[in-house]
């Protein structure tokens, strides 16, 4: 009976396809997910999820697909609150996410551009109806309890 041969492989074939693998690593891509949110007028904060990331125009980096919640704020304005879906694009569902996530030797930007939020101008009530209110508090204040 006799042995089946091994072939060994040699130092001098092994560090090509070593370095060959390295390379692919360094050079993986990587995907780079972003919101894009304007408001008109710009200058508003935005809180995306209960976290505040920062002022109108802006780009923000998220990881995940899903609902966000918005909150839009800006002095002189009415609060906004809104919801946005982040879709995944095809190549974001298996297999061809381990394409776009490690093989793709470049960075592939996906960038969703929200709409164009308006916020509304807070109407100030009349004078005349904020003195009423201040007087009448101020009565019902200063009346003994029953």
């Amino acid at each position: 009976m006799t042995r089946p041969s091994v072939r060994r492989v040699s130092t001098a074939t092994l560090a090509p396809a070593a370095s060959l693998l390295a390379a692919l690593l360094v050079v993986s891509g990587c995907v780079e997910r972003k919101l894009r949110i304007r408001t008109d007028p710009p200058g508003a904060l935005v809180t995306i999820n209960d976290e505040q990331v920062g002022v109108t125009p802006l780009e923000v980096t998220f990881l995940w697909y899903g609902d966000y919640e918005l909150v839009l704020r800006k002095s002189g304005y009415e609060m906004l609150r809104t919801h946005y879906r982040a879709d995944a694009p095809w190549w974001q569902y298996p297999p061809f996410d381990l394409v776009a996530e490690t093989l793709v030797p470049t960075t592939i930007r996906d960038v969703h551009d929200l709409p164009l939020y308006t916020l509304t101008p807070e109407e100030e009530p009349p004078v005349a109806e904020v003195l009423r209110r201040a007087t009448d508090l101020r009565s019902e204040a200063l009346s003994p309890p029953p």
